[in-house]
């Protein structure tokens, strides 16, 4: 009976497979890694989420992704509004002369960040403007700390939506950090159960999102 030994492998052979082995789990880590938030977002909204809906605003189902569409800042500098991405957004939209609604909404949207406390800073403050592309000088002073942004309602329009017979400025819109419209709160929303759904949001997200982009 005759006994064969096995191929072996040379040195160089050897270190080559593991090598490409190797190449292999780095390249998955990677995708794993790219992928995470997109995960941990669709996660949390739809798996982590109680049964009973305990959200306060409308929740988006699905998502919308923002368009890269080109607005104006306070600056005059022109800008991709798929520049805001990155940053939860707290978005509220009115023409550039603000009427009392567009006021209260400014007002709300400063407050009610404000209350994040600690977490205020993983949110952005968005006014979203139309109309005229000028704005007085006591809005802009009073908007120093929001991002403002100027564009054609029309083309805004392509991105958020209000509800049925309602206009955008009815409403306040929230953000994902992927750029996704993902809630809207209703008309003459109450303002601590909108902090509420924030808070919400933040505390399911905080093992994935950081303030700033």
């Amino acid at each position: 009976m005759t006994v064969y030994d096995l191929p072996r492998l040379d040195t160089q052979g050897a270190q080559q497979a593991i090598n490409v082995k190797a190449g292999r789990w780095k390249m998955l880590a990677l995708l794993l890694v790219c992928a995470s938030p997109v995960i941990a977002s669709y996660f949390t909204y739809y798996v982590i989420r109680p049964e009973g809906r305990t959200n306060y605003g409308e929740l988006i189902v699905p998502t919308v992704p923002v368009p890269a569409i080109a607005a104006t800042a306070s600056d005059g500098s022109r800008v991709g509004l798929d520049s805001l991405k990155h940053q939860w957004l707290f978005v509220s939209v009115a023409d550039s002369a603000c009427n009392a609604q567009c006021e209260r909404h400014l007002y709300l949207q400063r407050q009610i960040r404000e209350g994040l406390g600690k977490n205020k800073d993983r949110v952005d403050w968005v006014w979203l403007r139309t109309g005229s592309s000028e704005l007085s000088a006591p809005l802009r002073e009073a908007t120093a700390t929001a991002t403002v942004l100027h564009l054609n309602e029309a083309d805004l329009a392509t991105w958020l939506q209000p509800e049925p017979g309602r206009a955008l400025s009815d409403h306040l819109y929230v953000v994902d950090p992927l750029g996704n419209w993902m809630m809207r709160f209703p008309v003459d929303a109450e303002p601590p159960r909108m902090r509420r759904d924030l808070e919400k949001l933040l505390r399911a997200s905080s093992f994935w999102d950081q303030p700033g982009r």
